[in-house]
């Protein structure tokens, strides 16, 4: 079973990572992770913290010999560039604490006061440095392993931006190569260059205005057989895993597998997606409503899955709040941040949807090492060669 932990503050001194269960044998450099640190790092909309200060890399700490996994967890240290800024603030040393840098106005839309509540705290600084997304790098980079280990299989994953603060692209055909190409060269990574324009004036109009923006980002996942994932007890369930998933990342409100809640408005028949055969596709399907997965296994389909994010709560223009000092009615504390996430929030999603997909085939098909892994996996394939095959997958 593959698991991560991550550790660490948004000023601290940077972020651990430990992923365990990654079999021996698959070939891992710095620079298969840094490059989805840094697709992160981009987006229009992005804070002066991406743009300026913060040049992501990571340090392979263990579990990787000469360019390879061995088997044992694999732990990674990303350092926080700006925390030379912020030595004394985010000091571990009792003779450090200063009245000076304690913050007491709360934001709303985020965990500074119900976590200050939890804790105990007197500062709001102790909720927010862990329940920051920068948090995210993190993931990023447990989640770059995993991309990685997916795609020795054959199985790709990338996401592109739907929608931006009620701008919403046009639906495309979903090829692989050609969403890698047009997200690349696209400032907030949408695939319908009309909407892009509209979406980059939103957000300098927000910009101006003090606001922020939130949106949908869809991640797709193509070459994944069906039958991984279960419905024999409930945790099993491949879209659930991806849901919870989802749903961990800052500012992710809502998720949805396929056509997700517009199923709700459409009768059963212009739903689910009729089963066809052909002697060369073998069982296929002409739609993909369900988003490649049923009764919570994947059924060979394209998996399709949209994430909401809501416009981040820091806001340089604030909402009204209270001081949780003294008591009084104020506005809300003002923190540097972005006007919008969605391209980045993309990339994370990424991350933790090939961290469950990664788990899945794993838990199917085990292998302590990448050649027993490759082998079931080509097994399996050839036993479900009369029901699908790669071909049968539609770019939908």
């Amino acid at each position: 079973m593959i698991e991560y932990k991550t550790a660490g503050e948004s000023h601290g001194k940077g972020y651990n990572v430990i992923i365990s269960g990654i079999p021996a044998g698959l070939e891992l450099q710095t620079s298969d992770i840094d490059f989805h640190l840094a697709r992160r790092q981009t987006g229009y909309g992005r804070g002066a913290r991406m743009k300026t200060i913060e040049k992501d890399h990571v340090r392979i700490i263990s579990g990787v010999r000469w360019g390879e996994t061995i088997g044992s967890p694999v732990s990674f240290f990303i350092e926080n560039k700006d925390w030379e800024n912020w030595g004394s603030i985010m000091s571990e040393k009792a003779e450090d604490r200063s009245e000076e840098f304690r913050l007491t106005k709360p934001r709303p839309g985020h965990a500074d006061l119900p976590g200050l509540i939890k804790y105990g705290r007197e500062d709001l600084r102790d909720v927010l440095e862990r329940a920051s997304a920068r948090e995210t790098v993190a993931r990023v980079a447990a989640g770059s392993v995993c991309i990685k280990l997916l795609s020795e299989l054959g199985i790709r994953i990338h996401s592109f931006t739907k929608e931006i603060g009620g701008i919403r692209g046009k639906a495309v055909r979903y090829d692989y190569d050609d969403v890698v190409k047009k997200t690349a060269s696209s400032a907030v990574r949408c695939l319908d260059k009309e909407a892009e324009k509209e979406m980059i004036k939103a957000i300098d109009k927000a910009k101006e205005e003090g606001d922020t923006l939130g949106g949908v980002f869809t991640v797709v996942v193509w070459g994944l057989p069906p039958g991984f994932g279960s419905y024999d007890v409930w945790e099993h369930r491949l879209d659930g895993r991806f849901a919870k998933a989802l749903m961990s990342v800052p500012a992710v409100k809502g998720v949805e597998i396929g056509r997700g809640f517009r199923m709700a408005t459409l009768p059963g028949s212009k739903v689910h997606d009729p089963i066809y055969y052909d002697e060369k596709l073998s069982f296929y399907r002409k739609t993909n409503n369900a988003g490649g997965v049923e009764g919570g296994v994947s059924n060979g389909m394209p998996v399709f899955i949209r994430a909401a994010i809501k416009p981040i709560p820091s806001l340089m223009k604030p909402l009204k709040s209270a001081d949780i000092k003294t008591k009084e009615n104020t506005d809300a504390q003002i923190v540097r941040s972005d006007v919008c996430v969605v391209p980045a929030a993309g990339v994370i999603g990424e991350a933790v949807i090939a961290v469950e997909t990664a788990n899945a085939v794993m838990e199917k098909l085990g292998g302590d090492c990448m050649e027993d892994l490759l082998m079931n996996f080509k097994t399996y394939c050839e036993r479900i060669r009369e029901y699908w095959r790669p071909a049968s997958q539609k770019n939908l």
